[in-house]
């Protein structure tokens, strides 16, 4: 999924993007309940708006579109990926 993610983020350039190995960062896949890999979680104002689970380009694609449309409404706080 890395190559399609980078695309991603070159499209939306907008959205940030932030990849975090579990493995080194367990505490925070804990905190997010990530039990599968990979695990995409869309974050918006510090709360999850929408997650996807597996390497679901299509639905990440649907996911980060749908989501986006909100960005708007937090000038300061956009769409985060992670």
């Amino acid at each position: 999924m890395e190559p399609i993610i980078n695309d991603f983020a070159a499209k939306y350039s907008d959205v940030e993007f932030i990849k975090i190995d579990v493995d080194e960062l367990d505490d925070v896949a804990q905190e997010y309940g990530v039990q599968t890999m990979p695990t995409f979680m869309l974050i918006q104002q510090g709360k999850v708006v929408d997650k996807v689970v597996g390497a679901d380009k299509d639905g990440l694609q649907k996911k980060i579109e749908n989501n986006r449309a909100y960005e708007t409404k937090w000038l300061d706080q956009g769409l985060i990926i992670c």
